[in-house]
């Protein structure tokens, strides 16, 4: 049987590979064990002097958590769907409190968990095939593994847009949303990785990767995510109610407005009041206080349906047609979202 996920020494690195390509590397539980145990002990380490994660095959880098495998044991084993969320989140909490320098390769499909198993780190080195995404509010989650921490610091709006809206994001878009710190084309990233791996580090090891990608990175062209920029920083801050947000956007009714409605409309409303909320609440938070309040979310939404309805409609039967409870953003009352953010008690995230 092929191993999930490779650990090996190079030199001073610590290397892991994301190793089930037939499945864009989506997390499983228990990968996100063995890779929070081995940073665990990397970090202790004196012998590693910086960790590099990256995904096998020519892909994904990783597609998220195994969405299938959720939807299956959510409702026969919901404590081991916890238990997921549980060690997922408090391997992201590891990554953002490394003491030394963390380097994901993203070249490939980086979405859901596989932001949240690179973005904390220092280093996000996209290539041609970077396709990034947080897609919850289409399944009925939120953008969760830390998304309440890292979108809402996002410049202009973008994060919000990105995570109710789901959009995707290429290289250079990822690049100018300050998602990813270097870009190097596809084909130069083995050499760039045997250059890494060839380090003799000094007294500072974070200066001395920094200078190697610098050297490597090239311009990722043009952006697309440029030319709207002026709509999200107009349409996307400033709102205290997502109601306030959708109303501007049907006044505005220009045609980033409109597609932007028609993207809206098919999403979650659950998740979308939700996924705001956490926006705003999460950018006043310290990331280990965003981690415990995303784990009570999701605690509640596995009790819930609409995740489980938007993963048969996406994923399972894949007839792309939801049937969401509430299904409209008037009947989801704000006391209901306040709910998902209550304290748990006894079953709190566990934060070393």
């Amino acid at each position: 049987m092929t191993e999930e996920i490779l650990f090996e020494r190079r030199g001073e690195w610590g290397f892991i590979t994301l190793n089930r390509p037939q499945a864009l590397n989506a997390l499983t539980p228990g990968m996100v064990k063995s890779f929070r145990e081995h940073l665990v002990r990397w970090d202790a380490d004196p012998a590693i002097r910086a960790i590099l994660v990256k995904g096998a095959g020519d892909r994904a880098f990783c597609a998220g958590a195994d969405i299938r495998w959720l939807y299956n044991n959510a409702r026969s084993r919901p404590a081991d769907a916890l238990a997921f969320f549980h060690e997922e989140y408090r391997n992201n909490a590891q990554i953002h409190r490394l003491t030394k320098p963390y380097v994901a390769l993203i070249d490939g499909v980086v979405m859901g968990g596989g932001v949240g198993v690179s973005v904390h780190g220092d280093f996000r080195v996209a290539g041609d095939r970077t396709l990034f995404a947080m897609p919850e509010t289409a399944i009925g989650l939120f953008p969760d593994v830390g998304g309440g921490y890292f979108m809402p610091r996002l410049h202009g709006g973008v994060g919000l847009y990105y995570a109710l809206t789901g959009a995707r994001g290429t290289a250079a878009d990822c690049m100018a949303a300050g998602l990813a710190t270097h870009y190097v084309p596809s084909g130069k990233i083995p050499a760039l990785e045997r250059r890494l791996t060839e380090l003799s580090f000094g007294g500072h090891a974070h200066a001395d990767i920094e200078a190697v990608l610098d050297s490597a990175s090239e311009d990722p062209g043009h952006a697309s995510l440029n030319d709207i920029r002026p709509r999200i920083a107009e349409l996307f801050q400033g709102h205290e109610r997502l109601e306030d947000l959708i109303a501007g956007l049907e006044k505005d009714g220009g045609q980033f407005a409109k597609e932007t409605l028609a993207t809206l409309v098919r999403m979650s409303p659950t998740s979308l009041k939700l996924t705001f909320e956490q926006m705003k609440r999460g950018h006043g938070e310290d990331f280990d206080a965003v981690m415990r309040m995303e784990y009570r979310m999701v605690c509640r939404v596995m009790e819930g349906c609409d995740f489980f309805e938007g993963v048969r409609a996406q994923i399972i039967d894949k007839d792309r047609c939801p049937k969401w409870r509430p299904a409209s953003l008037a009947e989801v009352s704000d006391a209901e979202i306040d709910k998902y953010f209550a304290p748990l008690g006894a079953g709190e995230l566990t934060l070393p």
